[in-house]
């Protein structure tokens, strides 16, 4: 399918496609909502370094792609995209003790519902295969990148932990994650 007869697909038809493996979904998906992601980030962030907001842009969209067997049509892609932005950013700003108040990220989402935690034996199955598709990218990787992404979205390590269980200063993995969550972010987005 060429890009153009993507971009005029509904986001349920574009997550049906990427369900289905089409990183190329993914992509037009990602760019369809990157720009108001953005937004709602300098919004929030309040005195956020650009550094800060495009770790969260990238480590919201790698969420996404993660779990988007987990997104329910009952809502709008953009209600579930948000619910994940601004949890990303109540994470982050828990992890670094920022000033920003929670009350202060209310009205965004609030309306919002959670997704039914239940996984069902067909999402298993699509579960497994999305597991698979990430193994592929990271095995396209270089072991650090592999091994920081691993402990970061998989084992759910601060920056800290992980600058402890590498031997790293804290600077040093701050950058490296940032350089792996955007080679991740392109190999997903790029089709091989």
């Amino acid at each position: 399918m060429e890009i153009g007869s993507y971009i005029i697909l509904t986001d349920q038809q574009l997550v049906s496609l990427i369900s289905d493996g089409d990183s190329s979904a993914f992509e037009v998906l990602f760019n369809r909502y990157k720009d108001a992601i953005y937004k709602f980030y300098v919004q929030r962030c309040g005195g956020g370094s650009n550094e800060d907001i495009e770790d969260l842009m990238q480590e919201t969209f790698v969420k996404v792609f993660l779990n988007i067997d987990k997104y329910n049509p009952a809502y709008t892609f953009g209600q579930w995209i948000y619910t994940i932005a601004r949890n990303t950013l109540i994470d982050w700003s828990r992890k670094r003790h920022d000033e920003l108040s929670i009350d202060s990220l209310r009205g965004a989402s609030d309306v919002m519902q959670s997704a039914s935690t239940e996984i069902l034996p067909d999402e298993r199955i699509i579960n497994s295969q999305r597991r698979t598709e990430l193994e592929r990218h990271l095995s396209q990787m270089d072991e650090r990148y592999r091994k920081l992404i691993e402990l970061r979205f998989f084992k759910e390590y601060s920056y800290e932990e992980i600058a402890e269980a590498l031997s790293l200063p804290l600077g040093t993995v701050k950058t490296q994650i940032h350089r792996a969550r955007e080679r991740i972010c392109k190999l997903i987005t790029t089709e091989f």
